[in-house]
């Protein structure tokens, strides 16, 4: 079957000469302002831990509903612990995704004051592995999406440690996404209406089922197929905004299986990379031109994520 997106591999940024890393720049810089989403091996996430969490996260989903509604914080606007089936929905929908997912942030150990903006981690006691490997996983993720930060920096000729300050002790997101067993006819709604990502970029670690699809410029919709060890990054609006619509961030969409499939749950494990909730995100000068004419007001990128948990149903 032929790829949808293309596909890069990050050992050849960290460990490449010159010449390869000058390659792997103009790859993902080309890939993520053409498509929005890449294929990434050699991503340097490991795989034993990417296998812990997902056996764990199906532990916890399995747990009682009202077991996990314990771990449900009411004002946190979903950013920590459960977020309990049917409350989220695509900014354009008003129905409801059918997913149940829980969310593991930033956990500041230097002292940095930007701790008191994040609530604490919420650990589960019936699945204690669960929480503790996400912390672990959470970091891998970290570490390889800021190397790809690095080389987009390059791309755009910015210096290659222009998101680094930015993105230290931010407020990113990794989250366990459970879409049960589909048991009758949907309400128009699929397991996740079409949307884009409000972050820099995220990293997705291969589903446990099927149902990933880009809408490509031509407006048809692609399935994407990850091979093994393989992670699909695409750009978020947050990198979108900021380059001015240079860099793509693509409408995706998660579908429901063929009928005879509908026993099957999947569960997913997205990282969302954000920034401190200071960065400005105004369009970078060298993005706007005759092509590109300017096309967002200055916002933070704090503000910019609050605007959107609103729309999305998250955050009253």
């Amino acid at each position: 079957m032929s790829r949808t997106i293309p596909l890069v591999d990050l050992d050849q940024y960290k460990n490449g000469n010159d010449a390869e890393r000058s390659a792997f720049i103009n790859q993902l810089g080309d890939a993520f302002s053409q498509v929005g989403f890449v294929g990434m091996v050699n991503h340097g996430v490991p795989a034993e831990l990417v296998d812990t969490f997902y056996s764990e996260a199906k532990r916890f989903f399995a747990l009682p509903v009202d077991t996990k509604r314990k771990y449900e914080v009411p004002g946190l606007a979903g950013q920590r612990g459960y977020t309990s089936f049917g409350k989220e929905h695509a900014k354009q929908s008003k129905v409801a995704d059918l997913k149940e997912f829980y969310q593991i942030g930033q956990v500041v150990v230097d002292g940095d004051p930007i701790k008191n903006e994040y609530p604490d981690n919420v650990y589960v006691e019936e699945t204690p592995v669960f929480t503790s490997t996400g912390d672990q996983l959470y970091r891998a993720f970290e570490t390889s999406g800021s190397w790809l930060l690095q080389a987009i920096a390059e791309y755009l000729n910015l210096g290659k440690d222009y998101f680094k300050e930015k993105i230290q002790n931010g407020n990113s997101i990794l989250r366990a996404i459970h879409y049960p067993p589909i048991s009758e006819e949907p309400k128009s709604a699929i397991r996740a209406e079409q949307h884009e990502d409000i972050n820099l970029i995220t990293l997705l670690v291969g589903a446990s089922a099927g149902g990933l699809e880009l809408l490509n410029k031509q407006g048809e919709w692609l399935a994407i197929m990850p091979e093994e060890n393989e992670i699909v990054v695409n750009v978020g609006d947050m990198l979108q905004r900021l380059t001015n619509n240079v860099l793509k961030s693509t409408t995706h969409r998660v579908v429901n299986p063929p009928r005879d499939q509908w026993h099957q749950p999947r569960l997913s494990i997205p990282f969302f990379l954000h920034p401190r909730s200071t960065m400005d995100l105004t369009c970078l000068e060298q993005c706007v031109n005759t092509d590109h004419p300017l096309a967002y007001e200055p916002i933070t990128a704090g503000e910019y994520l609050d605007e959107r948990l609103r729309e999305i149903g998250l955050k009253k």
